[in-house]
């Protein structure tokens, strides 16, 4: 496929992967979620009762088969040729996926899938080091913020959960907690491109959003699907 490279960065729970998808839609462009390959890697660690030191954890990495299986203009992630399911967004798993996806031997193996099938372009890519690490000569850059009360309540409503005042509090202390160790790892930490266009979400609709990223898309060439 033909097209320009998009990457979409942000936080956690700014909103990256359903915008990503929709943008994906709109251009006609494939979407990859470099999350799902991330907590594909956390799932099968936390199964498999991986061992915690580098070397052990390398091994067992080194013999895990993990891809990606295109569907339509989306993927979905194999792990030993199995579709985790719903266990990818499990609490288990999202509670591990950040000290996981820190280790530098699980971000190289992203990393090597990503480009492989990103690399051609007509690619909306999202996570949190795409227009940095993944990406770096992506034609669009874009990174996703909103205020972490926010983030919250999207994540409560996207969890099929009250927002309460008490909830929104707690899943937002929850959300400051991993923006600060995605910050601080040494390795690929989560930071905006020099070059990346900030985009406040906070008051925005999702369709509000996408039409802003796909105008900024056709400007740097971008036809639509």
């Amino acid at each position: 496929m033909t097209g320009i490279t998009i990457a979409i960065d942000g936080p956690a729970a700014s909103g990256k992967s359903t915008t990503a998808a929709r943008v994906a839609r709109a251009l006609g462009y494939n979407h990859l979620n470099s999350g799902l390959l991330y907590r594909g890697i956390t799932w099968a660690a936390l199964e498999g009762a991986w061992p915690s030191d580098a070397s052990g954890f390398e091994r067992e990495l080194s013999e895990l088969s993990v891809g990606l299986d295109r569907i339509g203009a989306g993927y979905r992630v194999l792990v030993n040729g199995t579709d985790p399911g719903v266990n990818l967004v499990s609490p288990s798993t999202s509670s591990r996926v950040s000290d996981v996806s820190a280790r530098p031997a699980v971000r190289d193996r992203v990393l090597e899938l990503l480009r492989a099938e990103g690399g051609r372009g007509g690619v909306v890519c999202d996570g949190r080091d795409i227009g940095t690490v993944v990406f770096p000569e992506a034609e669009l850059k874009v990174f996703l913020v909103a205020s972490v009360e926010e983030r919250g309540r999207r994540r409560l409503l996207d969890h099929g959960m009250d927002p309460t005042e008490k909830a929104v509090r707690l899943e937002a202390e929850r959300l400051e907690a991993r923006d600060s160790a995605d910050s601080s790892r040494s390795v690929a930490p989560l930071r905006a491109a020099a070059d990346a266009i900030r985009l406040d979400t906070t008051d925005l609709s999702a369709g509000q959003v996408v039409e802003q990223i796909v105008a900024l898309a056709r400007e740097r060439g971008a036809r639509l699907g």
